[in-house]
This record gives C-alpha cells, structure tokens and sequence, in this order.
C-alpha cells in the first residue's frame, strides 16, 4: 500500500504556520511527511527559509507521522554532524526518521565561501560523506582525509536501528549510482516514461529500497486561482540541471524567470482546480510501483489543499490501490 506524504516546503512558509500544516496534515489523513533543507528560497516571493533540522524535533514530537528530510552533506553540512543529527532524531523517534542525501544546490551551499565544484567532483564528495555517515551510525571512529576531512570522530548517541539513507536523483544515471549505496531512491514528478525508466534503472542496478516520489501540485476551486498560485511561487523552480543546480541566489532565479510562461510551469507542476484529474496524475503515478508520494502543494496557503486532498483525493487513491 503506498503512503501518501506532506511535503514541508521551508523555503516557501515560516516554520510555525509550517508545523501547524503538518499537524492539521495528520488529522487530515496523510500517513507522513518529509521536509526540505534550505538556507535560501528559489526567490524572494516565497520568502522564509527555517531550519529544518530544528523545526524536525519539534514535527516529529508534535505528531505521529514518519519523517523524511532531503539534505547535501559535503559543504555546508560536515557529514558529521549530519551524521549527529540522523542519530539523535533516530533516537528519540525510532523507525520514524530518514534521510535523503544529494549533491546540493549553489543556491545553498555557496554561503560557505568556498567555490562551487564541478558535478563529478560534488557526486565524489558525496559518496564519501555517505561512508562518514554510515561508519558513524554503527559507532565507528572515523577518520578521513580526502574531498572532506574528519578526525577522530565518534557518535555518542546513536539510535538501536540506523535510519535509511535514501539517494536523491533526477537523472536515470544517478539513479543507477544509488543503487550502490543507498537504502532506497527519492525523485521528483516528470513524465512517467522517464519515471519509469529511472526506477528501472534503480532496480535493475541492484537497488532494492523504498522508492519514493515527491509531487508537486496547485490546486484551488477555481483553475485561474490555481494557475496563479503556480505562477507566482513556482516558476523560478522550471529549470532543468544544470541551471538549477549552479545560480547561487534567490534574486538570480527571479531574474532568469521574470518572462517564463504559464506553459512552462504547468510541465514541472500538476494545476489544475478538477480533483479528478489529481487522482489521474497520481493513480499515473501509483502504476509506476512507488512505495510513497509526498504531495507538495506550491501555494503558501495549505490549510484549503490539506481538506480537501484528505477528504476527496487521498481515500479515492487508497481505495483504487
């Protein structure tokens, strides 16, 4: 049976009125949820950026629900401490947390001050985070020297069962190189047909994990609303990589999408203001075998989607699947 998740866009809604969301989510019916990890937003429109690992202990102890969180070790994370951070929410929540690793985004990790590497050099360094990270979980001391460095480092406070590390792709070939160390895959709505070949992709390379997909949707009563609220909060977010991955600032998204079309939009998000044709995409969605979608409504208003989803498009899916 799939699980049907809310997404916790951070970049898009203040931490507070964010975990009122995922609480109101709960009561509404959703099974889980996963959060974002962002120091910026995608553009000044949407305007928050919280903490996630914070507002994470306050989501986990508020609910019930299962967590994911999707996380870049390598820069402005040492793997370490994101290491220190999945063992202690393992810990105080057992078998409710996991954690999605990448290779990041300019627009997050550039605060740093150190440069930007190239993408072979960002796939490197996080496969070796990824070893950091498991070696501390099983209580390892680890010392490393190579594109990150730890000396001498050990996890005091570990959780019984170490929380799966999921491997975060968008491309079929990144999809194949998780299934070499990853306990399961997350990746994000396209077209079935390369869904469908990145999961084949995944399994066929050995992976066996979960394979989770996150949607991103607009839905209001009325389609001119919804396509408004895609507009005017997701269109800086339309850009395939490389793009996405190397403008390092929020202004910097908004310049390149001032001009970009409704048209354009409605291809990265599902809009539409007829329920049926959500069940549609996501029963699409449910034949490619995915084992959870968390639904992402990109309005900065949830309460509206959070109903009515829980209410007319939630139990429609469970009772088709």
């Amino acid at each position: 049976m799939t699980v049907f998740g809310f997404h916790a866009s951070h970049e898009q809604i203040h931490p507070s009125r964010l975990l009122e969301a995922v609480v109101h989510a709960e009561r509404a019916g959703f099974d889980a949820a996963m959060s974002s990890d962002h120091f910026s937003p995608w553009s000044t429109r949407q305007g928050q950026s919280g903490f996630a690992w914070s507002w994470l202990g306050a989501a986990l102890q508020a609910t019930g629900l299962p967590f994911g969180v999707v996380n870049a070790p390598g820069q402005r994370y040492h793997p370490a401490i994101i290491a220190q951070a999945i063992g202690t929410l393992g810990a105080m929540y057992p078998g409710r947390f996991w954690a999605a690793l990448g290779t990041g985004e300019a627009s997050n990790e550039h605060i740093t001050g150190d440069g930007w590497p190239r993408k072979d050099v960002r796939t490197a360094r996080l496969r070796e985070c990824v070893e950091v990270i498991r070696a501390l979980l099983a209580g390892e001391e680890v010392s490393h020297d190579g594109l990150v460095r730890v000396d001498r480092a050990k996890l005091w406070t570990r959780p019984e069962e170490p929380p799966a590390l999921i491997g975060a792709a968008v491309s079929v070939a990144t999809a194949r190189w998780c299934a070499e160390w990853a306990d399961g895959l997350i990746t994000v709505n396209a077209p079935t047909a390369h869904l469908r070949e990145m999961i084949d992709a995944y399994r066929d390379a050995g992976g066996r994990g979960p394979v989770h997909l996150q949607v991103h949707v607009s839905w209001a009563p009325e389609q001119a609303e919804a396509e408004a609220i895609a507009y005017e909060q997701w269109r800086s977010n339309i850009f395939p990589p490389p793009v996405c991955w190397d403008l390092d600032t929020a202004e910097h998204f908004d310049a390149v999408s001032a001009r970009v079309p409704l048209e354009q939009v409605t291809e990265v998000v599902n809009v539409s203001s007829d329920l049926g044709r959500h069940v549609g995409w996501l029963e699409e969605y449910l034949s490619l075998g995915v084992d959870q979608i968390a639904l992402h409504h990109v309005g900065q208003e949830q309460r509206a989607f959070i109903d009515t989803f829980g209410a007319e498009v939630l139990p429609k899916l469970r009772a088709a699947g």
